[in-house]
């Protein structure tokens, strides 16, 4: 039997930790609740009104941030010998009668990580505020270019499982401690070629307060992402292989460059000694252009079918 496990970061949701704890299925293990220094003291109220024996807490002296804080439960269920391990939130918006759903296309086989993704039913993205909508669909769109997976929406919901193996293989230590975590683990899953499968789920919005706050989304997550745009094209297609893709890449830069660099020169002569730029020049400098963008879509093209098909998991486990 394959242990399971839940890891719930804790942060101002004592008024609904208790309804949540309650609502987890039987055949969970394990527990993990992680007070990630928090001001309610989420950790001593869940050890003085529950008696479940699956439930352990652990205790952060400062705050980590949602994803330092789920890091932990990751660790310690790890340690335990957890084989999957189901990450929710406290505060009653992720229902936990949905756990079986996320732990079985882990089971059978064809998924190293399940995530929830509220944009699948057309009627429930109703309940969504309009905002988050608008801002979600944004951020889907910009993290399939980060991580690589073409096929996934709604990259910051956290309701997610992960097969032990495949995390272990993740650079735990490295990815991003804060709101930023759940976009960083697809862009690691995408460097380690592991298969992402996205489940549909509703979402529940209520009296709960969000601690992700628009401004520093618009301030932080920018800059991430471009990092790792970057960081994933080099590692997939320059330093763990080199395929049709990188030569389609290499040759859009060259005759974007090339083409770009010939017509401000011709341009800067046209201004500067009145010199009429004929119709070849133009097209000289325009046709490099137009086959680098070419190049450039055969390039994304390749990327978007070249999503990870086959669960490491699978190959890992004996």
């Amino acid at each position: 039997m394959q242990k399971i496990a839940v890891v719930i970061p804790c942060y101002r949701v004592t008024k609904h930790i208790l309804e949540v704890l309650s609502k987890i299925p039987p055949d969970v293990h394990n527990i993990y609740i992680i007070d990630d220094d928090c001001p309610e003291k989420t950790g001593l109220y869940v050890q003085k009104n529950t008696q479940d024996p699956r439930i352990k807490i652990i205790f952060h002296s400062t705050n980590k941030g949602v994803g330092g804080a789920v890091i932990s439960g990751y660790r310690e269920a790890i340690a335990d010998g957890a084989k999957i391990i189901i990450k929710i939130d406290g505060d009653g918006q992720m229902e936990p009668a949905l756990i079986p759903q996320f732990i079985k296309p882990i089971k059978n086989g064809i998924a190293d990580y399940v995530k929830g993704n509220r944009f699948f039913d057309l009627d429930l993205i109703t309940s969504m505020p309009k905002l988050r909508l608008i801002g979600n669909a944004g951020l889907s769109f910009i993290n399939k270019i980060a991580s690589g997976y073409w096929d996934i929406m709604d990259p910051t919901n956290g309701y997610t499982a992960i097969h032990s193996s495949v995390l272990k293989m993740l650079p735990l230590h490295k990815i991003d401690k804060r709101y930023f975590f759940e976009s960083d683990m697809l862009f690691r899953l995408n460097t380690i070629r592991a298969v992402v499968y996205d489940l549909p789920m509703a979402a529940k919005y209520e009296d709960e307060k969000s601690q992700m706050k628009i401004s520093r989304i618009i301030l932080t997550f920018p800059g991430k992402y471009i990092k790792r745009i970057f960081k994933r094209i080099f590692y997939n297609y320059f330093l763990r292989d080199f395929n049709i893709g990188s030569v389609e890449l290499i040759a859009a830069i060259i005759l974007i460059t090339l083409g770009t660099i010939f017509g401000i020169y011709n341009w800067h002569l046209s201004l500067t000694k009145n010199i009429p730029a004929t119709s070849g020049t133009v097209m000289l400098a325009s046709l490099p252009i137009i086959l680098g963008f070419q190049s450039l879509l055969a390039a994304i093209n390749y990327d978007v079918t070249n999503i990870p098909r086959i669960p490491i998991h699978k190959i890992l486990e004996p």
